[in-house]
């Protein structure tokens, strides 16, 4: 029978963590709960339920931070920086659909025990750049924080650089503070056309590399094919009947106005450009953001792969030789969004050594949880790192009561 814990206040977090400690029963360690489905699964009867930790303690815009506890909801933040014109720079996604579950449901914490960023993290960083400061509660039930509430702090050991991405296996974050700046004033996107998505394949990285070196100040750059593109909301897109590579420019408006009309003809020699506005443009950066395109047929496995950016072209060209799948390009092409059949072992394989042999890392993002129960959701690690994340592990939880399991098997 699965019993849930559901503290109210960071000393009701540490109770439940150290009563656990003393009884050695792991726990799964959760917000809403939105993103379960990334990881493998916790084995624990015991839920930490953090969605009662749910208030923005501290929000100073003259100062460009917000400091709010673990199970805030995100749509809340939201609502508090668009009043004062001002945004989280690394534009975090919203994985809920893509996941099986609905939108505006996920939590601070879950942002930034994931580590999540989307399309502007080529320029922005992910939640790991952009979190100064936090309160947990360690495996060993002790309380203590990192960081502050100012960007400009070197005092100790960045632990904020840790904890971000540990997927709550080292520690439960209570609260978080995050940098902020100025929402954009304009927003436009240069769109390029391909005659045929085989000319796309071969040059969308020449002209999303081009786009991102020249002086323009290209704030996000991704590339769809013709059947993702043609699952838009947006006009543009969904008419185009073509593969499409999209450019974001930022700023004020005489700048974007002006940055537009050199980029356009910059890559006119790839194709025909079209360009869009601050609405259509926010609507296709949150549809890229949010994997949209590939949230239908949950029955479909979803591969997160992280190459070179000239590489992501060749390593879904190796892919495609011997699989059918779904395919989509953010960060310049360092980014590829894989929507393959249910994981096979030949399927894993194919994955693995053409995300390898390019240099990178594959993580399975969506999958069943017989699958995910396997050893393979995370990029193999060798076995000196291994022996690094055990001794981490080891450090911060010795009775390996926090999300056991969820990232690597017996860590």
């Amino acid at each position: 029978m699965t019993e849930n814990l559901k503290p109210e206040n960071k000393d009701q977090v540490l109770e439940s963590v150290q009563w656990a400690v003393t009884k050695k029963i792991p726990l799964d360690v959760r917000g809403q709960g939105t993103k379960l489905g990334m990881g493998r699964p916790v084995e624990s009867d015991h839920i930490l339920d953090l969605s009662g930790l749910s208030e923005i303690t501290d929000y100073q815009p003259s100062e460009l931070f917000v400091t709010a506890n673990a199970g805030t909801p995100m749509k809340d933040i939201y609502a508090a920086l668009d009043q004062q014109n001002q945004q989280l720079m690394f534009e975090p996604p919203d994985y809920g659909p893509l996941l099986g579950g609905a939108v505006d449901q996920g939590t601070l914490g879950g942002l930034v025990a994931c580590n999540i960023a989307g399309p502007r993290r080529i320029k922005a960083g992910s939640a790991r750049d952009n979190c100064i400061g936090f309160h947990a509660v360690s495996g060993r039930g002790e309380m203590f924080k990192s960081g502050g509430k100012v960007v400009k702090n070197v005092t100790g050991f960045d632990l904020s650089k840790l904890m971000t991405g540990s997927y709550g296996t080292l520690a439960v974050m209570t609260e978080a503070t995050l940098k902020v700046l100025p929402s954009p004033e304009n927003t436009r996107t240069v769109l390029v056309r391909w005659a045929k998505d085989g000319d796309a394949d071969q040059l969308n990285n020449q002209a999303m590399t081009e786009a991102l070196v020249s002086t323009n100040e290209v704030s996000s750059a991704a590339h769809l094919p013709a059947k993702i593109a043609a699952r838009s909301a947006v006009a543009y897109l969904n008419s185009a009947g073509s593969a499409v590579t999209a450019l974001r420019i930022e700023g004020p408006a005489p700048s974007t106005e002006y940055r537009c009309a050199a980029l356009k003809q910059l890559l006119s020699k790839f194709g025909e450009v079209e360009e869009l506005h601050t609405k259509n443009s926010k609507m296709l950066w949150k549809e890229i953001a949010d994997v949209s395109y590939l949230a239908a047929n949950q029955e479909r496995a979803v591969w997160r792969i992280s190459v070179p950016p000239t590489e992501g072209a060749h390593v879904v060209q190796r892919i495609l030789e011997s699989a059918e799948a779904d395919v989509m390009y953010d960060w310049g092409g360092g980014l590829v969004w894989l929507q393959i059949d249910e994981v096979d072992q030949a399927s894993k394989d194919l994955v693995r050594g053409s995300v390898t042999q390019a240099g990178g890392h594959a993580t399975l993002v969506r999958a069943s949880k017989q699958l995910r129960q396997s050893d393979i959701v995370f990029q193999p690690l060798d076995p000196y790192m291994t022996g690094i994340t055990k001794r981490v592990k080891n450090g911060f939880d010795p009775e390996s009561v926090l999300n056991p399991g969820r990232m690597y098997k017996g860590i």
